[in-house]
C-alpha cells in the first residue's frame, strides 16, 4: 500500500488532482475531525440548498443535487483542503435573473436552461484555467465585489418577503416592488407570518443557547413540524410539496442555438463572480491554516464542478463561505469532509425526501434572508470612504447599479468597471524622479530634503509596463518632467520597471524621443535588461550601434559610471567621448 501511495505515477496524478494527497498523506486521527465537520456542514447545507433551489426557480430535490456530485469533484480536483463548494446566493439569483425571462413560465424549460447555463459556466472556467488567465477574473476588485455582494443581498431580501409575508410580486424589479410596498403589505397572509416569525425565533434562540449547533436546520426542523402537525399546506400556508427521492432521471440541457446566445455573455458574468466569491474564501482560510492555492488550479475544479452539477441535474456552485467556516471551525482537515458530506446528502436524496414536503416556504424565505445578511457589510463600504474614495466610488457605483438596474446589467457593469480601473492604472500611472539620500542610495525625490537630485542628471521611473496604449503618455509625462528641470544634460530611464516586453510601438516612441533629445542636446540611456533591450532595438530597427542610445546593465550601474566619468572629464584624466567609443571602454580607460 505505501509503495502505491507514494509511487512517481500518482505523484505525477496529485498535480491535476490535488485531493489525491489525502491518499498518501492521510493520518488517521484527522478522520475524527473530518466526520464531525462533515455532519456539521450537512447540517447546514440541507436546509440552506432547498432554500436556493426555490431562489433559483426550481424544485427543492434539485439543490440537493446540486451539492452531492459537485461536492465529489470538488474534492477531487480542489486544491483548498477546508473549502466546501455548493449553492450560492449570488450564483442563484444570477441564474434565476437571467433564466427567468427566458423560460417565460415553463417549469421544465427552466429546469433546463438553469442546467444549460450551469454547464456552460463550468466551460468558461476550464478555458479560463486552460490559458491560465485566472488573474482576468481579479478584474472584480475587492471594492467592486463588495458593492455587488451588498446589492445582490438587497435584491434577494427584498424578494424573499413576498414569501415571508404570503403574496406574490407583479413587478420583475427592485425599485418597483419597493415603490408598491403599501399595497403589498395589505396582502399579508398572516398564518404565513406567523411561521416565518416562529422560524426567525427558533433561529435566534439557538444561535444565544447552543452556538454551535446547526440553528438553520433546527429552526427548519421546527417549522416543519408545525406544518406538518396542524396541516399549514391546507390552511393557504406555501409548503415545499413532493419532493422525489432516488437519483434524478436524465435530460438534456437545451442547446437551441437563439437561447445559448443569450447565455453566453451571462454564463461569463457568472464565472467571473462565482469565481471571485470562490477565491476570496479559499485564499483566506488557505493563509489562516498555512498552506497555498494555485489559482489556476481553482477555476479548473470549479469549472468541473459546475459541469457535474449540470449533469446531475442541478444548478451553478461556488464556495460557500458559511459551509466553509463551519468546516473549519469544527476542525475539518482535508477534502474528505466533502466526500462525507456528499454521501449523507446522497443518502437522505435516496431514503429521507418525505419529510420536505412539509417545510414551510416562509421559513425558507427566513434562511434565505439570514443568509443574505451576512453578506451585507454596509460599515465595510463606508470604511472605505475614509481609506480609498476612488475604491467606495466604485464600490457605490456597483451597489446602485445592482439595485436600481438589476443583477445582470450590475455584474456586468462591475465587470467594466474592472477593467477600466486596471487600464487607468496601466494607462495612467504613477511616474517617479530619483535622486540621492546622503549614503548614496538611489531615492525618490519627495518633499523632504533627504534626497537631492544628481546635478544634470534626471533619473526617470515609469511605474507601469510600457506598451502601445500608454506609451505616448511615458512620453508626454518624460518631456514635462524634462521641461521642470534646469541644465538637464543626460536622462536615464529605469528600464527594470518598464520594459517588460516587445512592443514595436514601443521601440518606435524611443527612437523618435531619441531623436528629440539628441536636438536639445540631451543624452537618453535605459538601465536595465540589457539584453532584452539590445535584441529589441535590432527587431525593431532601432540602430543603437553608434552609441546614440546608451544601454546599461542596470540603474546602479549606469548613475555611477556617468558620474564617475563626468568627475574624470571634468580632471582631465579622460578623453573626450567619440560616437565610436563604448562609454565602457572610455571610462575604463579613464580610471586606469
Amino acid at each position: 500500500m505505501d509503495a502505491i501511495a507514494n509511487s512517481p505515477l500518482l505523484s505525477r496524478l496529485s498535480r491535476w488532482f490535488p485531493g489525491l494527497s489525502l491518499v498518501r498523506h492521510y493520518q488517521r486521527a484527522w478522520f475524527r475531525d473530518d466526520m464531525r465537520a462533515a455532519l456539521s456542514v450537512t447540517a447546514v447545507a440541507l436546509p440552506v440548498a432547498i432554500a436556493y433551489a426555490q431562489l433559483t426557480g426550481v424544485g427543492a430535490v434539485v439543490g440537493l443535487y446540486s451539492c452531492v456530485l459537485p461536492m465529489l469533484v470538488y474534492a477531487v480536483f480542489g486544491s483548498s483542503r477546508q473549502l466546501i463548494v455548493g449553492p450560492d446566493a449570488a450564483t442563484c439569483a444570477v441564474l434565476a435573473a437571467v433564466v427567468t425571462p427566458l423560460a417565460a413560465g415553463d417549469a421544465q424549460r427552466h429546469w433546463q436552461l438553469i442546467m444549460t447555463m450551469t454547464f456552460m459556466t463550468g466551460v468558461w472556467c476550464i478555458l479560463a484555467s486552460r490559458f491560465r488567465i485566472g488573474v482576468l477574473a481579479e478584474f472584480l476588485s475587492k471594492p467592486i465585489l463588495m458593492g455587488l455582494l451588498n446589492g445582490v443581498a438587497i435584491t434577494i431580501i427584498v424578494g424573499q418577503f413576498s414569501k415571508i409575508l404570503g403574496f406574490r410580486y407583479q413587478e420583475p424589479y427592485l425599485l418597483e416592488r419597493l415603490l408598491h410596498t403599501p399595497t403589498y403589505l395589505a396582502q399579508t397572509h398572516w398564518l404565513t407570518l406567523a411561521i416565518a416569525l416562529l422560524t426567525l425565533m427558533v433561529f435566534l434562540l439557538a444561535k444565544m443557547m447552543r452556538p454551535h449547533w446547526p440553528a438553520a436546520m433546527l429552526a427548519i426542523a421546527v417549522a416543519t413540524l408545525v406544518s406538518w402537525g396542524f396541516s399549514l399546506g391546507d390552511n393557504g400556508v406555501a409548503v415545499v410539496g413532493s419532493v422525489s427521492s432516488g437519483l434524478p432521471e436524465f435530460q438534456s440541457p437545451v442547446f437551441e442555438l437563439g437561447l445559448v446566445r443569450e447565455l453566453v455573455m451571462p454564463a461569463l458574468n457568472l464565472t467571473m463572480v462565482s469565481f471571485i466569491s470562490m477565491m476570496l474564501t479559499a485564499r483566506s482560510f488557505a493563509a489562516k491554516n498555512g498552506y497555498d492555492i494555485d489559482a489556476d488550479a481553482e477555476f479548473r475544479a470549479l469549472g468541473f464542478a459546475n459541469i457535474a452539477a449540470a449533469a446531475a441535474q442541478g444548478f451553478a456552485v461556488s464556495g460557500a463561505d458559511s459551509r466553509t467556516a463551519i468546516n473549519d471551525a469544527s476542525g475539518g482537515k482535508t477534502q474528505l469532509v466533502s466526500v462525507l458530506s456528499a454521501l449523507i446528502i446522497l443518502a437522505i436524496i435516496l431514503f429521507a425526501t418525505a419529510p420536505l414536503a412539509f417545510i414551510p416556504s416562509s421559513a425558507l424565505g427566513v434562511v434565505l434572508v439570514i443568509a443574505s445578511v451576512s453578506l451585507i457589510d454596509i460599515k465595510a463600504l463606508w470604511r472605505l470612504r475614509k481609506r480609498d474614495n476612488g475604491a467606495f466610488t466604485l464600490a457605490v457605483i456597483t451597489l446602485l447599479a445592482v439595485l436600481f438596474i438589476g443583477v445582470i446589467p450590475g455584474i456586468t457593469m462591475a465587470v467594466l468597471l474592472g477593467l477600466f480601473q486596471f487600464l487607468k492604472v496601466v494607462m495612467r500611472p504613477d511616474d517617479q524622479i530619483l535622486g540621492v539620500n546622503q549614503k548614496g542610495i538611489l531615492r525618490s525625490l519627495g518633499k523632504g530634503d533627504k534626497v537631492k537630485p544628481i546635478a544634470g542628471i534626471l533619473i526617470y521611473r515609469f511605474n507601469s509596463p510600457l506598451t502601445y496604449f500608454n506609451a505616448v503618455y511615458f512620453k508626454r509625462r518624460l518631456l514635462a518632467r524634462i521641461a521642470q528641470q534646469e541644465l538637464i544634460e543626460t536622462v536615464i530611464i529605469d528600464a527594470v520597471s518598464c520594459f517588460s516586453h516587445l512592443d514595436l510601438s514601443v521601440m518606435a516612441m524611443i527612437d523618435e524621443l531619441h531623436k528629440l533629445l539628441r536636438k536639445k542636446g540631451i543624452t537618453l540611456i535605459l538601465a536595465g535588461r540589457k539584453r532584452e533591450l539590445l535584441a529589441w532595438c535590432e527587431a525593431a530597427g532601432v540602430d543603437v550601434s553608434d552609441g546614440d542610445i546608451i544601454i546599461r546593465p542596470d540603474l546602479t550601474m549606469a548613475v555611477r559610471m556617468l558620474t564617475n566619468y563626468k568627475a574624470a572629464v571634468s580632471q582631465g584624466l579622460a578623453p573626450q567621448v567619440r560616437k565610436q567609443d563604448d562609454p565602457d571602454e572610455v571610462l575604463a580607460h579613464s580610471l586606469l
